[in-house]
């Protein structure tokens, strides 16, 4: 059986995030200045993408950073820029956004197609065509904007210690495409994603996937928090997975109630990619299509955006 369109997507991000490299200096205007005051937002995987970056960039002392869900933005809080990420281009929430702050304060959107709403709302736009996928389950776009980012920072020496370059990334996604995925992990019937920082978000889009594509029960949760509650879920037949490390002592309280604990080592966002083929792996295990998930479609036009 031929792959699914997902799976094919999934394999192509090693490249797309070299590309991602390769283009940056022409995207870099349009990326926050350095001392800016900046909020993130995005719909979904978007939104866990800018609270990856918030995170990420707060962190690295390259400025103040929030991140919202776009629907709750907030209007009377003053920002020097507002960066947008969005796949479609046409998701209501955002483009309502953009179209209040036209004007006001500077705006850029980071977008897979230049020949939508967006385009016109934003006053910059880093167009990551090369990224664009088919897929309703969104997957190379995300990271890929997130490895733009990720570069950023690096370009502007504002990296977090310890975390690698997207080209070590690259690298390490490569790894993550053909690592097996242990029966265990395949047949297990609960999921907990754990992240510390700015991986906290890369473990709530691991958890989405799997929701997504193979309507498995998942959560996440920040790896600190999972001892006050999440934990007593965990047991034979469940996966605690870690993207990135974990903090002292909480791999040994895993497995001593019985949990799989996955700790791969990948660098965080290529963990991300082998969470992304557990999701496809588990869909079709249990008969479903991920490249046709229910009740989802690739991007969410509202009739009132406003309402």
């Amino acid at each position: 059986m031929a792959p699914s369109r997902t799976t094919a997507e999934i394999a192509t991000q090693p490249e797309v995030w070299r590309e991602a490299l390769r283009t940056l200096p022409r995207h870099a205007a349009a990326l926050p200045r350095r001392g800016e005051r900046v909020a993130v937002i995005g719909c979904g995987t978007s939104w866990f993408m800018a609270q990856a970056y918030a995170d990420l960039r707060e962190a690295g002392g390259h400025g103040e950073t929030d991140a919202f869900a776009a629907s709750r933005f907030p209007h009377g809080r003053r920002y020097d820029r507002v960066v947008a990420l969005t796949r479609s281009g046409t998701t209501s929430e955002v483009l309502a956004v953009l179209g209040r702050l036209a004007g006001t304060v500077a705006t850029t959107a980071v977008t897979a197609d230049p020949a939508t709403p967006v385009m016109d709302l934003a006053g910059a736009v880093a167009v990551l065509d090369f990224a664009d996928e088919e897929s309703v389950v969104q997957t190379r776009f995300a990271t890929t904007a997130l490895a733009l980012l990720r570069a950023h920072l690096e370009a502007e020496d504002a990296l977090p210690g310890g975390v690698a370059t997207v080209a070590g990334a690259a690298e390490d996604a490569e790894l993550a495409l053909t690592r097996p995925l242990e029966a265990a992990v395949r047949e297990a019937g609960q999921f907990t994603f754990l992240g510390t920082g700015w991986t906290y978000g890369l473990a709530q889009e691991a958890a989405l996937k799997m929701r997504e594509a193979a309507g498995a029960w998942t959560e996440a949760y920040p790896a600190m928090e999972y001892r006050h509650g999440p934990i007593s879920i965990t047991g034979p037949g469940r996966v605690a997975w870690a993207l990135g490390p974990l903090p002292d002592g909480l791999a040994e309280e895993i497995q001593k109630v019985g949990g799989t604990l996955v700790a791969d080592g990948l660098d965080p966002l290529a963990g991300l990619v082998l969470a992304q083929r557990l999701a496809v792996a588990v869909a079709e295990a249990r008969g479903l299509d991920p490249d046709r998930p229910r009740n989802l479609t690739r991007s969410v036009v509202l009739a009132d955006p406003g309402a």
